[in-house]
């Protein structure tokens, strides 16, 4: 005769304490696995900024100079209202990351909004631990409203320095304007600013030691790739914390001018109070990626205003101040 095995079933308590193991296993298994994805994310989005790098010095060799930060063909008025047709950086250099495809869409001699494409999500131009808003395409609206739809277009989760700190007209040491420039001209000290013409010789600090592309992560700023649309600006994204505070009210609530669609200018690096729409923000933990003018990319850590870090970010904002950087923000 056979014999048949007798099982023990399993006890109440014995059952919950399996399940607690489990549940133990896998809390110390996430963090572990987010850290890992999130370092995958980082080398990635260090990836795209690199890839931008290369296609920006490509332009350079062909073009003998930098794309424009943005184009304008009228004159200066207030840099929200006059930055027709608009086209920046970003469309620029689309030839140069393998969209070409892409770049044949456009007339550069006319207004950014009037073409479809600009809705088209490039991947490059997106980092993988940003939190953009669903499909990566939103409507860019006016800022003195914050409820006209000017255009829709796809996001970037970067953009470029127009430049850092100087002394305006009035003797005061502030941070170049992403839409009014230096001195409301429209002109920055950066690499890259409304109708810019940037070439590499005219770096005098260095290529190594200036700061040409920052993260900005659409979880925060609302910024495009295609450009500076007329009568548009960015404005802040779901995750950024004066969206949430209330009292909602028109100093926190709308954009800012058109240029910071595309443009931002180098100060703080994920500053924790305020909407930053003009400052480096991203999603990794610690700091953010930036792209130098020699084509490196380089991860700088969290930087609050008024900081000597702040002060040496903004050294490194210009092309030409002949600062003696205090320290390296970079690694």
């Amino acid at each position: 005769m056979c014999k048949r095995t007798k099982r023990r079933a399993f006890t109440l308590i014995e059952l919950l304490v399996v399940i607690a193991i489990i549940a133990i296993l896998i809390g110390l298994l996430v963090p572990a696995v987010q850290q890992v994805r999130e370092s995958a994310n980082r080398t990635q989005c260090q990836n795209n900024l690199k890839q931008m790098g290369l296609g920006l010095l490509n332009y350079h060799d062909v073009n003998k100079a930098f794309p424009p930060g943005y184009l304008a063909t009228g004159a200066f008025v207030d840099g929200a209202t006059d930055t027709t047709p608009g086209w920046g950086w970003q469309a620029y250099i689309l030839p140069f990351i393998e969209q070409t495809n892409l770049y044949s869409q456009f007339n550069f001699s006319q207004p950014v909004q009037n073409f479809p494409g600009i809705q088209t999500v490039v991947k490059t131009y997106i980092c993988p631990s940003d939190n953009p808003p669903s499909g990566g395409v939103f409507p860019v609206l006016d800022p003195n409203t914050g409820t006209i739809t000017v255009c829709t277009a796809a996001g970037s989760s970067y953009a470029g320095c127009c430049g850092g700190s100087y002394t305006n007209s009035a003797g005061t040491v502030t941070t170049v304007s992403t839409t009014t420039g230096m001195n409301n001209t429209g002109v920055g000290n950066g690499i890259l600013y409304r109708n810019s013409s940037t070439r590499i010789t005219s770096i005098i600090d260095g290529t190594s030691n200036t700061v040409l592309v920052e993260e900005r992560c659409l979880a925060h700023v609302l910024g495009i790739w295609a450009g500076a649309v007329s009568g548009g600006g960015a404005n802040q994204g779901q995750f950024n914390q004066a969206a949430h505070v209330p009292p909602f009210s028109s100093s926190n609530t709308l954009g800012q001018g058109a240029g910071d669609l595309v443009l931002i200018h180098a100060s703080t690096v994920n500053a924790p109070t305020g909407r930053n729409l003009d400052d480096c923000n991203s999603m990794h933990p610690g700091g953010a990626n930036f792209l130098l003018a020699d084509g490196s990319v380089h991860f700088v850590r969290n930087i609050v205003s008024g900081s000597t870090d702040c002060t040496t970010l903004e050294a490194m904002g210009t092309t030409a101040g002949g600062e003696v950087l205090p320290g390296n923000l970079v690694n």
